[in-house]
């Protein structure tokens, strides 16, 4: 009976993936209103995790449409490739979960070839001076982003690490460790919360400033920032055996577990005041969705004596999700999952099912049910 949830999730995913995939096609979904996704560019930081949902359904059903859609997808996606100021650091999203993992189940050559182009090109945004890569573009006017570094870069990293298996070129984990050495140094704080933001001065390697970013302020704990952290430490443990990176993915790990304080969902920010009016707390059922990934993945990594730890509450977090969040009883609803948070402080897609919430509950799910194939 305890599996028996577990198959109902799966089935519920697989049978909705095919559903919406005759309705979205080849698009790049991203935040469900009116219980339809809104569709963006290719080029927006999304645009990987529609596709990474096709791959995992594709796997356990093997439906030849969801296959041709993810290709056509990772296809419409390859011109950005050519254009340098067309895409930041989340070039580790987008091809991990198409590029990448389209070469991992099938062996194309041209999946390789791009994901391995996409590789260089994120390498190619590393700074020397302060070893870190950096975020975004100067997208709007004039405004100097070479110094900006964010969490949830460390996902990116995953890239990185594959490039240098793939090629036997040490050159991209190097970058990726780097990078990772220096969130352990100035992202992750005593207590296991996770700072958002850095910025350093481009010339010159020093630490300007840390902000809040989506968080509610400068020294909160915005949750799926602390996601971001348990699931990326973990990815750079286990192609590095850096123990600092381990024990730093269990230490963010038991922050955001006893920070859910026995909710459905994490509320956006860990540090939102318990006293604080309503309109400020909202829920974010995607940071449960990724901190599980990142909890499956620790627990692959750690000794027989502590897998049940975060095995145990990864498993607890999903049935949480499937149960309390799932658009189960609502097939029209294009979203897998209700009451994720994309951005607080502009007021952007507020309680809504949004797609990286659906890709890594899908990823989840699938895990549970056995999937080992894991495309980071």
């Amino acid at each position: 009976m305890e599996c028996k949830w577990k198959e109902e999730a799966w089935k519920f995913i697989q049978e909705k993936t095919q559903l919406n995939n005759e309705r979205i096609g080849v698009n790049f979904p991203h935040a469900s209103k009116n219980k339809h996704y809104d569709l963006e560019k290719p080029q927006w930081w999304t645009a990987g995790f529609w596709p990474g949902m096709l791959w995992y359904v594709y796997l356990g059903n093997k439906d030849e449409k969801l296959k041709l859609t993810a290709e056509a997808c990772e296809k419409e996606m390859d011109y950005l490739l050519t254009d340098t100021e067309l895409i930041d650091h989340d070039m580790g999203f987008m091809w991990t979960l198409s590029s990448l993992a389209n070469y991992k189940i099938t062996g194309n050559k041209d999946a390789r070839r791009r994901a391995l182009l996409a590789a260089n090109l994120l390498v190619g945004r590393f700074n020397v001076k302060g070893n870190y890569i950096r975020a975004w573009n100067a997208w709007i006017g004039k405004d100097d982003n070479s110094g900006v570094v964010i969490i949830d870069c460390m996902m990116n990293l995953a890239l990185l690490y594959w490039a240098s298996e793939e090629t036997g070129d040490p050159r991209f984990k190097h970058i990726a460790e780097s990078h990772g050495k220096m969130v352990l140094e100035n992202f992750i704080r005593e207590d296991g919360s996770v700072q958002h933001m850095v910025v350093f001065d481009s010339e010159t390697g020093e630490v300007l400033e840390k902000l809040g970013g989506q968080g509610f302020a400068a020294d909160s704990a915005w949750a799926r920032g602390c996601a971001w952290a348990v699931y990326g430490l973990a990815i750079s443990y286990k192609y590095t055996k850096n123990i600092e990176f381990l024990n730093a993915a269990k230490k963010t790990a038991h922050y955001f577990i006893s920070n859910m304080k026995d909710r459905k969902c994490p509320v956006w920010d860990f540090r939102v005041p318990e006293d604080g009016e309503r309109k400020y707390r909202y829920p974010d059922s995607s940071a449960a969705a990724i901190a599980a990934c990142g909890l499956l993945h620790i627990s692959e990594l750690v000794s027989e004596y502590e897998v049940s730890l975060y095995k145990d509450a990864a498993e607890s977090m999903l049935k949480t999700l499937y149960y309390e969040c799932a658009t189960k009883e609502d097939m029209e609803e294009e979203g897998l999952l209700y009451h994720a948070t994309g951005h607080f402080p502009e007021q952007k897609n507020l309680d809504i099912p949004i797609i990286y919430g659906d890709y890594f509950f899908t990823e989840g799910i699938a895990r549970l049910n056995n999937e080992k194939l894991v495309f980071w």
